[in-house]
């Protein structure tokens, strides 16, 4: 706990926070904004089954691209009454539609308009995420998927355009294979890293760290820049 403390102290200092209503189609679901004054990219996130914006996990890796000058949005993908509904939470087409709906209501915000887009998936997440890439080529830059199931993306896998991380623990075999075979439906520029040890959610001491670093270095590279117009 004293480490994420610790490193959402660091990450803060300069950077703006906001809670958001952030508006897909008719809905309204909370999101939490964090921007750095010299933000050189926005990264949204799209959490895994069963967890929420409040994700200590992705909320730590976030921590981490505001050091990095990335702005991030940590949002709700459902409303309440929609998360109670369990078929929801694993509608990968549903979940990837409002990961679009997100990156347009960024794009109608003036504060945010044009600043680079990526996407980071945890879980069932990232396969949202790799659907609204594939959904919006030209306006999403770059992904990763952290312990993701990219394979639940589908025939979309073969549509995404943005360079793609995909960051998964040497010990979470099965998820492994999956990624694997992910990898060899993606077209575009692609990268698989294996964490050595490391087991589902990245339990193990330095091992969510070294996703995060992972993950930064991809966004600084695909998102550098400032603001496309």
């Amino acid at each position: 706990m004293q480490r994420s403390s610790n490193l959402w102290r660091a990450a803060h200092a300069g950077v703006a926070a906001h809670s958001e209503v952030v508006h897909v189609g008719a809905a309204g679901l909370p999101g939490d904004l964090e921007v750095p004054a010299d933000a050189v990219g926005l990264v949204l996130f799209a959490h895994g089954s069963g967890s929420s914006r409040l994700s200590r996990r992705n909320r730590d890796v976030a921590a981490v691209l505001q050091a990095h000058h990335l702005a991030t949005l940590l949002f709700d993908l459902l409303s309440e009454p929609e998360a109670a509904d369990r078929a929801n939470v694993f509608d990968i087409a549903l979940l990837g539609t409002r990961v679009v709906q997100a990156i347009d209501w960024v794009d109608r915000r003036p504060d945010l308009a044009g600043l680079h887009t990526g996407l980071f998936g945890a879980s069932t997440g990232a396969a949202a995420a790799l659907v609204a890439a594939a959904a919006r080529p030209g306006r999403v830059g770059a992904v990763v998927s952290r312990g993701g199931r990219p394979d639940l993306a589908g025939d979309a896998l073969a549509r995404v355009a943005a360079p793609t991380l995909l960051i998964v623990g040497g010990a979470d075999t099965q998820v492994l294979a999956l990624n694997r075979d992910a990898m060899r439906r993606l077209t575009c520029n692609k990268r698989l890293e294996v964490v050595p040890g490391a087991t589902h959610l990245f339990e193990e001491p330095g091992a969510l760290g070294g996703v995060a670093e992972l993950a930064a270095g991809w966004f600084e590279t695909h998102l550098s820049g400032g603001r496309h117009r």
